[in-house]
């Protein structure tokens, strides 16, 4: 995987690029942003239904199942811990909660499909969000 590299633009726009790709992100008017290109929070979700997504269908497609489509709806919200059911760690302060809906398309058995929602759990990045995250300084090269 290759650095990414976030360089801030005009107002809220920063140029973001990796390899040979380059992007924009913004904020919405309604923050302050010219609504240019996707917000840090729908990166996120993006990060983690792509990550879903090629997961399942790679999945399937090592067990020569008859995956056609996997579309993955994900909502982030952030919530009163005491609020949150599911909340084992904290019942202080706030928790981000991202709500996900996983469909597969295709001639599935019910038990395949029982199988990818399994392994929708398993991707790298959903494991990445549940586990404890350390974010360092990166030392400068040269």
């Amino acid at each position: 995987m290759s650095d990414v590299t976030v360089t801030s633009q005009a107002n809220l726009q920063n140029e973001v690029r990796y390899g040979d790709h380059t992007f924009i992100t913004d904020e919405p008017r309604e923050a302050g942003g010219e609504d240019a290109g996707p917000d840090p929070y729908t990166l996120l979700l993006g990060a983690l239904g792509s990550c879903i997504s090629m997961t399942t269908m790679l999945y399937a497609r090592r067990k020569g199942w008859p995956l056609e489509r996997v579309t993955v709806r994900l909502r982030q919200q952030r919530i009163h811990a005491k609020d949150c059911e599911e909340c084992e760690r904290s019942q202080d302060g706030f928790v981000h909660r991202i709500e996900r809906a996983v469909s597969f398309a295709g001639n599935l058995s019910d038990e395949q499909r029982v199988r990818l929602q399994e392994i929708a759990h398993k991707c790298p990045v959903h494991k990445t969000l549940t586990s404890e995250i350390v974010i360092v300084d990166l030392k400068e090269e040269g």
